[in-house]
This record gives C-alpha cells, structure tokens and sequence, in this order.
C-alpha cells in the first residue's frame, strides 16, 4: 500500500497545474464571458493550451520510459541483452524496472552459459577422429553440406572447406569404396587403398537421418578403425600362437616320449608292448590332425550357398544323427539355407547340449529344439538341462579360441556364429529361467 500511495501521490504531483487549470477553467469562462465573446474563447484557448503543455511535460517520463521497456524487449527478442534502463524511483513503476534488469540480466548470462556450451560442444566436434558430415535439402530441393568437421574435410577434400557444396558432386568425387559404402544405404564397414594400391585403411561409416527446422537432415560419421583393428589382428595372433603351440606341445611331447620309449623296447627286444606304444602315438596324432582340421574349416569357411528347405523335414534328418525333441506349431515353414553349414553348426549346438547334461546322464529328450516364425524372422532355439554358464563365459563363449573344456579348442561356437551370420542371422545365448541354457538362432525370412 505504501508502494502505491507513493506513485499516486507522484502523479497527483505532477498533475496538479493541469487540475488546477481545469477547475480554474469554468470560472475563468464565466468571468471572460462577460466581457465579450472573444476574450471568453480567446482565455479559453489558452487555458487548454496550457492544460495539454502540463499534462504533456508531466507524462513525458512515463511515455519515455514506456519506450525504452518497449525497446528493449525487442533487443531481447533480437538476442541481444546489452540493453538497460535507469529509473530512480520506490513505487511500483521503479518495482517494474527493476525486474525488467532483473529479467535481462538472467537472459544474459543464460546467453553466455549458450554459448560456452555451444563453444565447448564445437570444440569436441572440430577435434574429434570421428569424419562428420552434415546435409540437407535446401529450397531448391538440393541436398547441400551445411557442416563438416575438421576430419571430414581432411578425409574429403584435402582439408578444405565443405560447407554449401552439392552432396551428389561430393560424393561422385570420392573413393569408390565410400561411393559403395554410401549407396548400401545402411552402416557398413568399406577400405580405402593408397596410391600405390599397397596400404589399405579401414573405416566404419554409420548414417543417421532427422528433421531440423521442419528439414529433413542426413549425418554420415566415418571413423577410421584400421589401428584399432591391427590392435586386434595383433592380440588375436598372439592368443591363435598361444592356443596352438599349447595343443602341439600336448600332443608332440608325448609322441616323442613314446616314440623314444618304442625305440628303447626295440632295443632291448621288449616288443610285446610296442603294440601299446603305436596306438597311443597314433591317438595322440589323430587328435592333433582333428585340431588342425578344425582351425582349417573354420579359417576356410566357403560363402552359404542357399537352398530351399521344409524346416520340419531337415530338422527330421537331423534328429537321425543326434537325439532332441523338436517342439513346433509350424513344421511346414520354409527356408533358405546352406543345407550343408546349417547341418553341421545346428550339429554343433546339439553336441554341445548333449555334453552340458552328461554330468546328470539325461536322457535325450531332455535336448530339445524349438521351431518358432516371428515376423521376418525364423528362430531356432537349442534348449539343455546343464548348469547353464555364468556371466564371464555368456560374454565370451563365442570369441574365437575361447573354450572352457579341458581339450576345447574354443572354435565350436565361433563357427557356429560364423555360419548364422554368413547367413544373415544372428546367435545369442541366455541361460533359462527354470535351469540350463538357450542357445538361439536367428535366420532372415528369405
């Protein structure tokens, strides 16, 4: 209430001679009429005259600073925030002006934390390794560079700038590799040769689309993976040189004891054990050759050659070599597959569960195989009553070389996974709710 009492009692100030010349008005007219008409209107006249100055020179700073607020809201809404205003006063209106500083200050400093952030994020974006390349379709409907980072210009242009050039002319100007790599449509891995065709690099290149300002944007990323993947190539040798010399030297050490051994009994004309001897090298040798065997089959696995295949009568002739239960709504599904490398990986898978029960000797319709169809997809599940298998193995089971069995060759898995996804699918594992594991194979409706 003081607040307000303050600015009427301000205004009453300020407009106090404009009052007093309306009150003094009528008796002024009345006392000109009198004396003639013209003197009357004449005094009128110049009363107003005055009233309308009064009135003007009391409102001038209020219509001032109804101005300057007016002002600077529109320098807000233009972004900027420089803009203040002075007024010395404890009523309402200086309560007004004060929250309009207020208000601009916390504006400005929002502006700034903007445009830090905005400072920051370009910087990250500018010296990431990642290639960055942004377009979209201008008003012409031609899809142009509005963005690229510092690595898209090097990996694009030399270096140079990007920015407003046509994306069809940029993309015909590039390595064939990242031509093919853009038409696929989707995330694909693509190498790029030198000049001399000797060294080739290896990138990943993911493509992402959304809508900016009602315009549909395109993101490609490119990031060069070849040190990463020599990095791997590296450790992956190490670990294959690590597992083989560790199989060699179990089975060439006790080859060359009994081999030693046999010429000793030789020797001493001791041969009625040399039976004995012959068969454990020769136990010892078949061992190796199958664990060469299979590093060869899985080094050497030829592209799938896809047939067409009735699901109920293939996993029929399956069921003759191995014993599971088959549970299916579907038995007359269709399917495209490598006859062949589907035998053997699905052969792989049922061995496996057959092995994980042994312990507890079930019996075989204790394995079981699930056909199910879900929209674009067939699943094939491998259920088993084992153990199941903790974090650590579920993460690693189908690594190459990664084996928990004493004489595992950890191979069984990886080709299995190698065969499904040479197909189109995928190989998960999860253990079951109520005991033992769920080996799931996921192939593409063709």
């Amino acid at each position: 209430m003081k607040l307000r009492r303050s600015l009427f009692l301000r205004l009453f100030l300020r407009l106090l001679p404009v009052l007093a010349l309306a009150a003094a008005l009528p008796w002024t007219f009345a006392y000109w009429i009198d004396h003639g008409w013209v003197v009357a209107v004449s005094s009128t006249l110049i009363l107003l005259g005055l009233a309308w100055w009064s009135l003007h020179r009391a409102l001038a700073p209020l219509n001032s600073l109804f101005r300057a607020l007016a002002g600077s809201v529109n320098t807000y809404r233009d972004g900027e925030f420089n803009f203040g205003i002075n007024w010395h006063s404890n009523d309402e209106i200086g309560e007004l002006v004060q929250s309009h500083a207020e208000l601009g200050e916390i504006l400005r400093q929002q502006r700034q934390d903007l445009i830090q952030r905005e400072l920051l994020l370009d910087t990250m974006v500018q010296n990431t390794p990642v290639a960055m390349l942004l377009s979209a379709a201008g008003g012409d409907q031609v899809r142009r560079v509005v963005y690229a980072n510092v690595a898209a210009r090097k990996l694009l242009n030399d270096g140079h700038k990007l920015e407003g050039q046509r994306i069809d002319e940029l993309l015909a100007s590039l390595p064939a590799g990242l031509q093919e790599a853009v038409a696929r449509g989707n995330d694909s891995l693509f190498s790029i040769a030198d000049e001399d065709g000797e060294d080739e690099q290896v990138y990943h290149l993911s493509r992402r689309t959304f809508t900016l300002n009602g315009r549909p944007h395109e993101l490609l990323l490119v990031r060069l993976l070849t040190p990463e993947l020599r990095r791997q190539e590296v450790q992956t040798w190490k670990k294959v040189i690590r597992v083989i010399s560790h199989e060699l030297n179990n089975s060439l050490a006790p080859i060359a004891s009994l081999a030693h051994s046999g010429a000793e009994l030789v020797r001493r004309g001791r041969t009625e054990r040399l039976g004995e001897v012959f068969a454990t090298i020769e136990d010892r040798a078949r061992h190796l050759e199958g664990f060469i065997r299979g590093y060869a089959r899985f080094a050497k696995l030829p592209q799938p050659r896809l047939d067409p295949v009735v699901w109920g009568e293939f996993l029929a002739r399956l069921q003759r070599q191995i014993g599971f239960t088959l549970e299916t709504s579907t038995p007359d599904l269709p399917g495209k597959v490598d006859v062949a490398q589907m035998e053997q990986a699905l052969l792989n898978l049922l061995k496996n569960a057959h092995e994980a029960g042994s312990e507890a000797n079930p019996p075989s319709d204790e394995v079981t195989v699930r056909l199910l169809r879900i929209p674009g997809w067939t699943r094939l599940e491998v259920l088993d009553r084992g153990p199941g298998m903790n974090e650590a193995v579920l993460q690693n089971a189908l690594l190459p070389f990664y084996s928990t069995k004493r004489n595992g060759t950890g191979l069984g898995l990886a080709l299995c996974r190698e065969i499904v996804e040479a197909h189109g699918g995928r190989l998960s594992l999860q253990n079951r709710t109520d005991g033992g594991l769920c080996v799931a194979v996921m192939l593409p409706e063709n």
